[in-house]
């Protein structure tokens, strides 16, 4: 199976980045399955409805959301109804939505996707090892799904890899969102899933992380300064992770950046 996770997906121009080039990357890689972080998606500040239905109508299968999840609070209301839609799986029991769904392709494999938020320098959840390793338990790669994705929404580096190591060779990859940064680090695990510390951003690069430059930069040197943050509307650069996996074992076989457009070094994946 060839599937592409696209990290976090920064306002207008990270918006404009994935409608612009999904139908391209699904046709050129002839990818599988497609997922997005989108939990930025709105101005900088959660998603709707409306930004939702236009990546699923340009090929994104999967969204998954993080600490800014609730900030539109339109999506209490149709969170619940939209399987397509994960938030992280340590919330509380009884949050709205859910952190883990397998998902039925058109030729009957199946594939999961599960995101946890991380509790280093993070809004307090429950145990994110705990739950997830709670749900994956009962299930076995190869037999209830054919290849699946968790991605580890956090701050800290370690805390990030610590969980890909965690989950080795239970799903095909674990890869890490939040920081806006795409980390140099993609590599397969001893027991075979495939890893990246931090996927990186959709968005415009000529900013701090995401947002417009001036206003976090007068923040660091001038505490107690204020202003509204912005996103930065320069041509954004998608920033993704490629993997290729096994049939038989749903691990992973290769694993590779995709960047393209914007201010960032394209790399571009060559499938198998």
């Amino acid at each position: 199976m060839r599937f592409l996770y696209c990290g976090d997906v920064m306002g207008r121009s990270g918006r404009k980045a994935i409608t612009d080039n999904i139908p391209t990357l699904r046709e050129q890689l002839n990818l599988d399955f497609v997922i997005v972080n989108g939990e930025n998606a709105a101005h900088g500040f959660g998603i709707t409805q409306k930004i939702c239905n236009s990546f699923y109508d340009v090929g994104v299968d999967v969204i998954t959301l993080g600490n800014h999840s609730w900030d539109q609070r339109e999506v209490m209301n149709f969170i619940d109804d939209e399987p397509r839609l994960l938030r992280p799986i340590n919330y509380p029991e009884g949050t709205p939505g859910k952190g883990l769904h397998i998902y039925d392709l058109c030729d009957g494999r199946k594939f999961l996707v599960a995101q946890v938020m991380g509790s280093l320098f993070m809004p307090p959840l429950e145990d994110g090892f705990k739950g997830i390793k709670e749900a994956l338990t009962p299930l076995k790669m190869g037999k209830d799904f054919n290849a699946g994705l968790v991605d580890i929404h956090a701050e800290a580096t370690s805390e990030k890899m610590a969980i890909g190591h965690f989950l080795d060779g239970q799903v095909s990859l674990v890869a890490g969102t939040h920081s806006h940064i795409p980390t140099a680090d993609a590599q397969i695990l001893t027991n075979g899933t495939a890893y990246q510390t931090d996927v990186g951003m959709c968005g415009d690069y000529d900013s701090v992380i995401g947002m417009e430059k001036q206003v976090p930069v007068d923040r660091f040197a001038n505490p107690g300064s204020k202003g509204r943050l912005e996103p930065a509307k320069g041509e954004a650069t998608l920033c993704a992770v490629y993997v290729e996996t096994d049939d038989e074992t749903g691990l992973a076989k290769t694993i590779s950046p995709l960047r393209m457009g914007g201010r960032l070094m394209a790399v571009m994946p060559t499938p198998l």
